[in-house]
């Protein structure tokens, strides 16, 4: 395993337009929560494997994973050092046992060729100007006959009843800053190509659909409210700065998103699962 803490090289090349306020790690710990099933339903590793967990953030993904597979070992590194030491310490004894946090650049890892059995990118190739560059960076440190599992989101999926030009403004508002930031927002549509590109192979890619209605109280909760558009909420003073929206508009943008929450209203959005092959031969296994 690893143990080092790495020095890092600032890129300059991303951002997390989301920003790393303790509200964000409240949210992104709650959408792990509500979605597990969803995005982890069928991403498990053979036992005695070890799987680099690229950009793990504050660890909400690692707890997942190290729950759902108990005799499988994981690297997790990101590109911040209070993550890392937050991730560590959300894993908890337990999972120290069988992770390692490691800061380090997903362009720059510190790591041997081959390195791995399995590689796991949750929530990451959005915020980075050159995904592809990435995923080929990581496609060197897999083993031959390993996998990569890829998790996005795509902002331009969202689907609103009653249908809405205030919150489409507002969901467009993300959506630019983060291309400003040099990310993609909508990039779960682009996993196939992007795979393709990096040279990875036996490509197979998901839609995974969120569909929240009165009849999934649980997920007005745990995503429209607490993940989606606490999300929204995060970029506010950002896009009123750039003049993007007027804090009226904003307003009504955020309750006509809140308007879905209604015994008649509905909110839809996808996320896609890709998992792919490293191009030496066929995936031993379906990682994801």
């Amino acid at each position: 395993m690893y143990t080092t803490m790495t020095p890092l090289r600032q890129p300059g090349s991303h951002a997390y337009v989301h920003g790393h306020s303790r509200e964000e790690q409240t949210r992104l710990s709650d959408q792990a929560s509500t979605l597990e099933t969803l995005l982890h339903e069928t991403v498990r590793y053979p036992p005695g494997s070890c799987v680099l967990e690229a950009g793990c953030g504050v660890g909400a993904q690692t707890a997942i994973l190290l729950k759902n597979n108990p005799q499988t070992r994981f690297v997790s590194v990101d590109i911040s050092a209070e993550a890392v030491l937050g991730a560590r310490e959300r894993a908890g004894e337990d999972g120290r046992e069988r992770a390692c946090f490691v800061r380090a650049e997903i362009g720059a890892l510190p790591f041997p060729p081959e390195s791995f059995d399995h590689i796991f990118v949750c929530f990451v190739l959005e915020h980075l100007a050159d995904p592809v560059a990435a995923l080929n960076h990581l496609r060197g440190r897999l083993r031959p006959g390993g996998t990569i599992t890829v998790i996005e989101g795509d902002h331009g999926s969202t689907l609103t009843y009653p249908q809405s030009p205030d919150a489409d403004r507002v969901v467009r508002c993300l959506v630019e800053l983060q291309a400003e930031d040099g990310g993609d927002a909508c990039i779960g549509r682009r996993l196939y190509p992007l795979l393709r590109e990096a040279g990875f192979a036996d490509i197979g890619v998901e839609a995974l659909p969120v569909c929240v209605n009165a009849g999934t109280p649980h997920l007005i909760e745990g995503f429209t409210e607490q993940t989606f558009i606490a999300m929204i909420e995060g970029v506010r003073e950002r896009a009123l700065a750039a003049g993007m929206v007027t804090p009226g508009e904003w307003e009504r943008g955020i309750a006509a998103l809140r308007r879905t929450e209604e015994e008649d209203g509905t909110f839809t959005y996808t996320f896609f699962r890709a998992v792919a092959g490293d191009g030496e031969e066929p995936p031993g296994i379906a990682a994801g």
